[in-house]
């Protein structure tokens, strides 16, 4: 019995009960943990993060349309002489801010000074000879009618002459011979035939007397001309004076000067470029992709930010959209219509006018990038 008790006791205290696993309550193991439980958690939590920041992102955004292909346009003139000399006056430095008016070169004059005065001279001379034509119109006008009657009253001279001369010639005709001699009778007839020459040649006189239209349009002719003849020596004097004013070559708007490339004493030539004059008046010319323009309009508001300047910010408003990708005006045009064809997104240039930020300190160069962010609304 004894042997008995002890081992059902043995297998009491020495063995476990069938229905008790490991690591079951109370048994003095501790308990196991679910594999994978901590990383579907961590994966839960990230993908909420991106769900509400992606979510943030749409609809703050969903309204704006952004490029970072844009940058500060604007005007820039080339000034370039008109005339060919020496720079005698160099008013400018580089990157001079200067005024409309303002002299900023001089060339030497002196040439110009002297063809603006052959050129007065020249006037005086056409001016002289309109007054003479002037009054020998004037004295035509008389003098051609007194002529007509002048030539008249030689006519009747010479008529008359010839008259007498034809008398004298039949008295020495008919008269004896021996009351007369053939010299007499030579001279009458020469006498006569000289009266009749006089008297044809005066007739002609008088036909030619009778062109008085003619005569006096012919002094009106002279004068036209030496009309026209002033007039070209005042346009001679008018192009000799600009060519004297152009000697100076002034700011044609205000601006800052830009690539310089004049020293004093360098001869330069008609149409020559000297420099750029930059207007202050800059807007800006954003690029943006053909598929970013569905909802842009004219006057939408944009917000700016300048590369160069981190902490100014721009406001503007659209002014207008181009009517032509860039690609459609560059110098070789894409032939679409040929051999194998790739579709591109094209940039169409959209320009930008700037209301408000602009800093006088801080000037905006041409060709500055730019972040424009136009608002949809």
């Amino acid at each position: 019995m004894a042997t008995d008790h002890t081992e059902i006791g043995g297998q009491t205290a020495g063995a476990a009960a069938p229905n008790e696993q490991p690591g079951a309550p109370g048994n003095g193991t501790s308990p196991a943990r679910k594999p994978g439980g901590k990383g579907v958690l961590i994966a839960i939590v990230i993908a909420c993060i991106l769900l509400v920041v992606g979510g943030w992102y749409y609809f703050s955004t969903r309204n704006t349309e952004t490029t970072d292909d844009a940058q500060v346009d604007g005007n820039a003139v080339t000034v370039a002489p008109k005339v060919a000399g020496y720079v005698v006056t160099l008013a400018i430095r580089d990157n001079q801010r200067v005024k409309a008016g303002d002299l900023l070169i001089k060339i030497d004059p002196r040439d110009y000074i002297a063809a603006r005065d052959q050129a007065e001279a020249s006037l005086e001379v056409a001016r002289a000879q309109l007054e003479n034509a002037q009054v020998n119109l004037t004295v035509t006008r008389v003098s051609a009618p007194a002529k007509l009657v002048q030539a008249k009253a030689q006519v009747a001279q010479a008529s008359a002459n010839q008259v007498l001369a034809a008398a004298d010639d039949r008295r020495q005709t008919t008269l004896d011979a021996r009351a007369t001699t053939q010299a007499a009778r030579d001279q009458a007839s020469a006498q006569l035939r000289s009266a009749a020459a006089t008297l044809t040649n005066n007739q002609a006189q008088v036909d030619i007397a009778k062109l008085i239209p003619e005569t006096v349009a012919q002094a009106q002719a002279q004068v036209d001309q030496a009309n026209a003849q002033v007039r070209q020596a005042q346009a001679q004097l008018e192009a000799a004076q600009l060519n004297l004013s152009y000697t100076e070559i002034r700011a044609p708007q205000d601006g800052w000067v830009t690539l310089r490339n004049v020293q004093l004493g360098s001869y330069v030539q008609a149409g020559q470029s000297l420099f750029s004059l930059v207007a202050p008046d800059v807007w800006i010319t954003a690029n943006f992709k053909e598929n970013q323009l569905g909802r842009m309009r004219v006057g939408q508001k944009v917000s700016i930010r300048v590369d160069a300047y981190g902490q100014l910010r721009l406001k503007g408003h659209i002014d207008s959209i181009q009517q032509g990708t860039g690609s459609r005006f560059s110098a070789f045009p894409a032939e679409n219509a040929t051999g194998n064809f790739v579709k591109i997104v094209q940039r169409i240039p959209v320009k930008i006018v700037i209301d408000s930020g602009l800093d006088a300190n801080l000037p905006l160069p041409l060709g500055a990038s730019v972040d424009p962010e136009v608002d949809l609304q």
